[in-house]
């Protein structure tokens, strides 16, 4: 089997966010460190082992950073690297372009789309 090769910056980029998740995950984190179940109460319908498998991913990837604090209970938080607020950054774009297209999109998709809401960046 032949490697990987990207072909351009956007293959590159498009493999470390592909899926369903992940480009989801990254917005919820985009304003501060959450906990797992913060984490999965934000993306909203994510499994929790599809979380747990995105994050990993993310965190091989750099774009994640995954904080043990020693104490009792355990905690773990996940904030976004350096990496990952530019990635973040680089998605605000395709993000505004969804939410002018999503009535358009979710119609001719068969998708109820949510109830209105802002998003501050």
């Amino acid at each position: 089997m032949q490697p990987r090769t990207y072909r351009c910056g956007l293959d590159a980029a498009v493999d470390v966010i592909g899926g369903r998740w992940k480009a989801l995950i990254l917005w919820a984190l985009h304003a501060e460190p959450l906990r797992f179940g913060e984490l999965k109460r934000k993306v909203t319908g994510i499994s929790e082992k599809m979380l747990i498998q995105a994050l990993r991913e993310l965190e091989a990837d750099e774009i994640v950073h995954r904080e043990v604090f020693h104490e009792v209970p355990p905690k773990v938080e996940y904030s976004l690297t350096g990496l990952g607020q530019r990635l973040n950054t680089a998605l605000l774009p395709l993000g505004d372009w969804g939410e002018e297209n999503m009535a358009g999109i979710a119609k001719r998709r068969g998708v109820t789309p949510a109830p209105s809401h802002t998003v501050s960046t």
